[in-house]
């Protein structure tokens, strides 16, 4: 399994900005969708957003659209999530993931096979 690892999460004020980022150490997910999904207390885990394996494609949530990018480096191995405007709506562990399938863009948490442990991010009102 390819093994994830996020940074970049912290305390913000509402209206603040963070960046995350994803790196696999050791393994290249160059062929693979990767996502963004966060839980908070309480709640299920929910999707964020998605980026094709080349980059070209990007998904996103309704509720992120718009304030939210998520961007790639393969020459990296790394994924990245640039948040903006962040509400306090938005404190949850954001987790990183890899597509089960190569070449396949998805939402749903079964499309993705690979997971890293998360990132806390918290919003002060």
């Amino acid at each position: 399994q390819v093994q994830l690892v996020e940074s970049g999460g912290g305390l913000v004020q509402a209206g603040g900005s963070l960046r995350l980022s994803c790196a696999s150490p050791g393994r290249t997910f160059s062929s693979y969708a990767m996502g963004w999904f966060r839980q908070a207390p309480g709640k299920e885990r929910e999707f964020v957003a998605s980026i094709i394996w080349s980059g070209i494609r990007t998904y996103y949530a309704d509720s992120v659209k718009g304030r939210f990018t998520i961007s790639r480096d393969n020459a990296k191995n790394t994924v990245y999530l640039q948040m903006n405007s962040l509400k306090p709506e938005d404190m949850a562990v954001y987790y990183c993931a890899a597509g089960r399938v190569p070449y396949i863009l998805g939402s749903s948490i079964s499309e993705f096979g690979s997971w890293g442990l998360g990132t806390q991010v918290t919003v002060s009102s």
